[in-house]
């Protein structure tokens, strides 16, 4: 088996959308499904956003956004993966879904595909016994932004090949240009089981009312040299992606650290999820301070 030329992308939203342009970007042939044509309309334009704004940046040149803009296509039709060399599932995080998209997907792919999802947290030998082809999935999780960000963590099951193993590396290393890390199959990898205790710590730090957000945040930028605080980095990854992740952890280790606070599990049945609702921690409708 070559190299993967022919990817699909089971999902538009954020981080759907941005594997889609990185691969897009790439060369690749891109085939991306969603669930209806409105959801199509926002993925697309999605991606569209994101491309003008790298040629904006001076990151990619206007020939280049054409070309990946003709690389990338939408159908509402699940069917259409089946020549698909890799399919990558990047839809809301939960496992049910999830294994229920790779049960759909094992019926449809070629038989050769390698079954991909982008979880940040689930475990992927449970998504993995959704499907007849335990050995050709895999974990390959991007971050957010995705065509920013050059890691991917690659997790293989218990149930992986070998095979699998090198051909996703490959992938992601040689076509894609990002840094690939190996992660063991436990609920949160390695950059998701540092970083959410860290993140449930601020919040616990603000619930209690021990410190406001601005000052937890700035002290963890202009003391600790961090990019972000935490609690502006739980809203752009999205509070309910931040409470899924925690969830999943605390199942999995039953451990304190892994609990999501009160006040985070109050702000999701909000709907407050950060960046994306335009308000968590911060108001995103104002124009903000700097953390």
């Amino acid at each position: 088996m070559g190299d993967i030329s022919r990817v699909g992308v089971v999902g538009s939203g954020i981080m759907g959308a941005g594997i889609a342009e990185v691969c897009g970007r790439a060369g690749l042939d891109v085939l991306v499904s969603e669930v209806s044509e409105e959801a199509v309309r926002a993925g697309q334009d999605r991606v569209a956003r994101s491309l003008r704004r790298a040629v904006h940046a001076g990151k990619l040149t206007p020939a280049g956004r054409d070309k990946a803009l003709s690389a990338i296509r939408f159908t509402t039709d699940l069917a259409e993966f089946a020549d698909r060399e890799l399919v990558i599932e990047a839809i809301l995080e939960g496992a049910d879904a999830k294994a229920g998209v790779l049960a759909a997907l094992d019926t449809i792919a070629g038989r050769d595909a390698i079954l991909a999802s982008n979880t940040s947290s689930i475990p992927i030998m449970k998504l993995a016994m959704a499907t007849s082809r335990a050995p050709q999935v895999i974990g390959l999780h991007f971050f957010n932004p995705a065509p920013v960000l050059d890691l991917v963590e690659l997790i293989p099951s218990l149930l992986t090949s070998e095979e699998t193993c090198w051909r996703a590396e490959a992938f992601i290393t040689a076509t894609l240009g990002k840094t690939a890390i190996r992660c063991p199959d436990r609920a949160g990898f390695v950059v998701n089981a540092l970083l959410i205790p860290y993140l449930l710590a601020a919040i616990r730090m603000l619930e209690s009312g021990f410190a406001a957000a601005e000052d937890i945040d700035s002290g963890m930028v202009l003391g600790c040299g961090h990019p972000m605080g935490p609690l502006r980095l739980a809203d752009l990854i999205g509070l309910d992606t931040v409470t899924a992740v925690a969830r999943s952890m605390h199942e999995e280790f039953a451990e304190p650290p892994y609990a999501p606070p009160p006040l985070l599990l109050r702000m999701v049945d909000a709907g407050l999820l950060g960046r994306k609702t335009g308000r968590g921690f911060y108001d995103y409708t104002k124009p903000a301070r700097e953390a």
